[in-house]
């Protein structure tokens, strides 16, 4: 039932990203002294960003480093600068995971590449 409030969208609307079976440790890189800081967890990846399950969220618009290190069946560590595009602090019995949405701002498309191969063996399938 139309009330007038709903927005209408000319076309059905999809979730572009692809969900992973399982969570990926997500770090920050080194910062001088060659150590890797714990980030959070990669919930949702594409080649176009990836949402960080974390209690501690960057500010919206902060850009850094970072680092995933891709597991087996194809291993590979994808690098790239991102940039925080939204976020969501915990709340005490909220229904969504605290986290963040990065965009990946200078993926090299060998990372992209590697990146949807790693999804398809894993079967997940990559957002077309």
């Amino acid at each position: 039932m139309d009330n007038g409030k709903n927005p209408k969208y000319p076309v059905e609307q999809k979730d572009l990203r692809s969900n992973l079976r399982v969570p990926l440790i997500v770090e920050k890189l080194p910062c001088g002294d060659g150590r890797k800081t714990l980030f959070g967890y990669a919930r949702n990846i594409s080649c176009g960003g990836v949402f960080i399950a974390t209690v501690s969220p960057r500010e919206t618009g902060e850009q850094f480093d970072l680092q995933v290190t891709f597991p087996p069946p194809e291993p590979f560590v994808l690098k790239c600068r991102c940039e925080v595009v939204w976020k969501r602090r915990f709340q005490r019995g909220g229904k969504f995971e605290p986290g963040m949405g990065l965009r990946f701002l200078d993926l090299p498309e060998e990372s992209c590449a590697a990146l949807e191969r790693w999804l398809k063996r894993l079967n997940v399938g990559v957002a077309p």
